[in-house]
C-alpha cells in the first residue's frame, strides 16, 4: 500500500544490489554485464505492459519492480566502472522533464494547445541535440532499432505527419492484387500504422488485444476439430 518512504525503500534496493555484486555476493549477479542484461530490459518492459493491460495492481507493482531492477542493475555496473550511478540517472531524467515542460515549471499556468505542445517538444529536442556530436541529418530523427515493428512504424508515421514529411513523400497505396508481395505487405502495414495514428489508437496494443481475444475464444471453444490447443508462443 502507498505510504512508505520511497527514499528509504530505494536506498535499501540500491544497498541490496551492491551486496549482490560485491565479493562474497551472488556469482551470477557479479558476472553480468550491460550487454548480457540488455535483453531483460525488453522482456521486463513487455511483461509490465501485459500486467498493466490484464493484471491486478499487485501484479503490476511486481512487474514494475522487475523493470526497476534492470535500471538499478545497469546503474550499479556502470557505477563500478566509474561512469555514472543511479543518482546520475535519476537527476538526468528529472532535469529533462523540467526542461521539456517549460509551460509547467517556467511559465506556470500557461495554457497551451496540443499543437503548440508538439512544436515546443520538437524545438526543445532540437536544442538538446545541438550539444551532441553531429550525425547525418534526417527529417524524422532517430527511431530506436529495438522497438517492435508496428510500434516503430507508428512512431515513424506520427513524426512524418507532425513534421509535414507525410505530405512531401510519395507514401504507398494498397495494391488491388489478391496476393501481396513482401514489399506490398510492408506498404499495407505502414498505411495501417498511419491509420492508427490518425484514429488516436495504439496499433501494437490493438494487435496484442486482438490476439488475446482470438486465443481466448479458441481455448473456450470445445469443438476444435480434434486439434491440440496451440501455444501462444508459436
Amino acid at each position: 500500500m502507498p505510504g512508505r518512504d520511497p527514499c528509504q525503500t530505494l536506498s535499501e534496493l540500491l544497498t541490496t544490489m551492491r551486496a549482490l555484486r560485491a565479493p562474497g555476493g551472488c556469482p551470477w549477479d557479479a558476472g553480468q554485464t550491460p550487454e548480457s542484461l540488455a535483453p531483460y530490459i525488453l522482456e521486463e518492459a513487455c511483461e509490465s505492459v501485459e500486467a498493466i493491460e490484464t493484471g491486478t495492481p499487485a501484479k503490476i507493482a511486481d512487474e514494475l519492480g522487475d523493470l526497476l531492477l534492470q535500471i538499478v542493475f545497469q546503474s550499479q555496473i556502470f557505477a563500478e566502472r566509474g561512469d555514472f550511478d543511479f543518482a546520475d540517472v535519476a537527476a538526468g531524467i528529472n532535469a529533462k522533464l523540467v526542461r521539456r515542460h517549460p509551460h509547467v515549471f517556467v511559465e506556470t499556468g500557461a495554457c497551451v494547445t496540443a499543437e503548440e505542445l508538439a512544436r515546443q517538444w520538437e524545438r526543445i529536442k532540437r536544442e538538446e541535440q545541438s550539444g551532441h556530436p553531429p550525425s547525418p541529418p534526417h527529417p524524422l530523427g532517430q527511431l530506436p532499432g529495438n522497438l517492435p515493428a508496428l510500434q516503430r512504424a507508428q512512431k515513424l508515421m506520427a513524426r512524418a505527419m507532425r513534421t509535414g514529411v507525410d505530405k512531401e513523400q510519395p507514401f504507398p497505396q494498397l495494391s488491388a492484387e489478391r496476393q501481396l508481395s513482401e514489399d506490398e505487405l510492408g506498404k499495407a502495414l505502414l498505411l495501417l500504422a498511419k491509420q492508427a495514428e490518425l484514429s488516436g489508437l495504439d496499433a501494437e496494443q490493438a494487435l496484442r488485444r486482438l490476439v488475446r481475444k482470438i486465443l481466448a475464444a479458441t481455448d473456450a471453444n470445445p469443438a476444435r476439430n480434434g486439434q491440440e490447443n496451440v501455444s501462444s508462443d508459436q
